[in-house]
């Protein structure tokens, strides 16, 4: 009898151990279950910012041609015709820093041809007048009046290659207004939703910033650009 007292006292024992056990288990179990579901209460949300700024900087390509068939004739006629490019260009406004003369690309089209038909004139020289200003709208006005020049005998290159480009180069001075306003609507975004929810917004869990991006505000206007940045943010919700 005592021995079969003592196997029944260690039969209760092990079975209390193994309820005491099991219930540690569940009450772990459930303390993770409630630290996860308050860890997955968070609202994702994107908040956007957008500005119309008037470029700061123009790039305009003034490009024409030439062609002869000696080489130290062209080159007088370059001469000739940069010379009327930028007296033209001056007296519209512009300063001599300003404007840029490049190097000419001449080619050689009898060496380039094909067959037994060749062009007239041997040489073709391709020539550009760099104008490069903060003066936008003097070369709005200058695109005006080319004609001018095409008046005075100088071929110019119609092309999608030799247009004048507008660029804004200040981004750096409105960054930190446009994240935060980006982050302004993304928090009221979060509000909306937790409202929606029968919550309230906590603290901000995760955020990145977008890139910013710079275009036209439209295929007219190329001057003026439209600047975007997008922000996603997660905040907890409480």
């Amino acid at each position: 009898m005592p021995s079969a007292s003592r196997i029944a006292w260690g039969s209760i024992l092990a079975a209390a151990l193994i309820a005491l056990s099991l219930a540690f288990m569940a009450i772990s179990l459930k303390t993770g279950l409630l630290q996860f579901r308050g860890a997955d209460r968070v609202v994702s949300v994107k908040g956007l910012a957008e500005r119309e700024v008037p470029a700061d900087l123009a790039l305009w390509p003034v490009n024409f041609t030439l062609t002869g068939n000696s080489l130290d004739q062209l080159q007088d006629d370059i001469d000739t015709q940069q010379g009327l490019v930028r007296s033209f260009l001056l007296l519209k406004g512009f300063k001599e820093p300003e404007i840029q003369l490049s190097v000419p690309k001449i080619t050689d089209q009898h060496a380039n041809a094909y067959g037994n038909t060749l062009p007239p004139d041997r040489y073709r020289a391709e020539v550009t007048v760099l104008v490069r200003t903060e003066d936008v709208d003097s070369v709005k006005q200058g695109m005006q009046s080319v004609g001018e020049l095409v008046k005075s005998g100088v071929a110019l290159t119609q092309s999608y290659e030799f247009q004048p480009s507008f660029l804004f180069t200040q981004l750096d001075s409105i960054k930190p207004d446009m994240i935060a306003d980006a982050t302004r609507d993304a928090r009221a975004a979060a509000d909306q939703f937790a409202r929606d929810a029968g919550a309230e917004v906590g603290s901000i869990r995760r955020a990145s910033q977008g890139y910013f991006s710079i275009e036209d505000v439209d295929p007219f206007t190329p001057e003026t650009k439209r600047i975007r940045v997008v922000t996603n943010i997660d905040y907890s919700l409480e």
